[in-house]
């Protein structure tokens, strides 16, 4: 999903210490270079940490907005691909504002006009969207730099104390994301968190997907799953409407394995045209159901399957429509429009403001949690 940030973002931070030396030993089997990742951001150590199972998957975690920057699996013919985009240090994390990878909070997607009220209270936030809050505001988790333990090597915990009044939102809320590497080549992503005042959550990771592989090409081909009848559609400023809308007739009919480019530019097509492309919630069929599939991403060409499993009642679809050349990101690859697909889990956009909607409130007392799996096979 885009996201339009302060350019002044980078003023922010101060960073020190990247060493742009290549040490082969600081290698990761993806190629980044480890020293890139050790410095600091706002007083705080950064680092990448490196999950690895027995089947030779490997994903890299960096601390800094609890971003995954790679994930490399095999493809069909046994070759590894790098199935994420993202930078190759700190730096361009820092100064090039983005998600690539991060973890999205306090509240990810959209909060309508950057307000909602909450047991009679109002809650004013930055807007940094079309005159919205999109996730979390212009400094939020994914700018932010986690305290990291890594007890295994297949495992990570982040942990992050969102302080009282923080991009406007209440309560000292603290936030626990845990990254396990499965031996079955499933990451899985849970979310905990606790607050000392009411107040709304709604945590994601948004990595930007290409099963292809290569950050050359677009998404035109990837075939797209997604287990939900309806929709959430939204108006000119990407904002929800507040209805639900079925997918059936629709170009937002994904029950069945299609291309994402085979309609995506039918902007005769309202929502095609307001979203200028595929950036939508998809109201997911599974109602919570971990051991259901939520929806699927395929690239032929490589036969790299992506299964994604959420306990959450909805999922973002984004095209990666504002990708627009100007990012150089890993390994000098300049990323152009529809190079990805975001597949955000989540509670519905706006839904402190939808009273109807599932709602995002963590009182104090209450445990937040979510769990995402983002699964990879092989299809020959």
């Amino acid at each position: 999903m885009k996201k339009t940030v302060l350019a002044a973002l980078t003023a922010l931070f101060i960073v020190t210490g990247c060493s742009e030396k290549k040490s082969v030993g600081q290698l990761t089997e993806s190629g980044l270079n480890k020293k890139n990742f050790e410095t600091e951001v706002n007083g705080k150590k950064t680092d990448l940490y490196v999950l690895t199972n027995a089947n030779g998957m490997e994903v890299c975690i960096t601390n800094f907005g609890g971003r995954v920057v790679s994930i490399l699996v095999p493809d069909k013919d046994g070759n590894k691909k790098d199935v994420v985009l993202g930078f190759d240090s700190i730096q361009d994390y820092v100064n090039v504002p983005s998600d690539f990878g991060a973890a999205i909070g306090r509240y990810a997607n959209r909060i309508g006009n950057g307000t909602f009220a909450l047991d009679g209270v109002k809650y004013n936030l930055p807007k940094n969207n079309y005159g919205h809050t999109l996730h979390g505001g212009p400094n939020g988790f994914q700018y932010m730099v986690f305290d990291a333990q890594q007890p295994d090597p297949k495992i990570l915990e982040l942990t992050y104390l969102s302080k009282d009044g923080e991009e406007g939102f209440p309560g000292n809320l603290t936030s626990k994301i845990t990254y396990i590497l499965s031996e079955d080549n499933a990451l899985q992503i849970k979310y905990e968190a606790e607050t000392d005042k009411p107040t709304v959550i709604n945590l994601t990771n948004h990595s930007y997907f290409n099963p292809d592989g290569d950050g050359n090409v677009t998404n035109s081909d990837w075939l797209l799953t997604i287990n939900g009848d309806k929709y959430t559609p939204v108006d000119s400023t990407f904002m929800t409407t507040g209805e639900i809308l079925a997918v059936e007739g629709t170009d937002m009919d994904f029950r069945k394995p299609t291309s994402i480019g085979s309609r995506i530019d039918n902007y005769a097509f309202e929502q095609l045209k307001n979203g200028k492309g595929y950036d939508h919630n998809w109201v997911l069929n599974t109602n919570g159901d971990i051991s259901q599939i939520a929806a699927t991403l395929e690239s032929p060409k490589t036969g790299i399957v992506l299964d994604v499993y959420t306990t959450e009642p909805g999922i973002q679809f984004y095209a990666g429509n504002f990708l627009d050349g100007t990012v150089k990101g890993k390994k000098g690859i300049v990323y152009q429009a529809r190079t990805a697909a975001c597949l955000e889990t989540q509670k519905y956009p706006d839904t402190p403001n939808k009273q109807d909607w599932p709602s995002a409130v963590l009182r104090p007392g209450e445990k937040y949690t979510s769990e995402t799996i983002f699964k990879f096979s092989v299809k020959k």
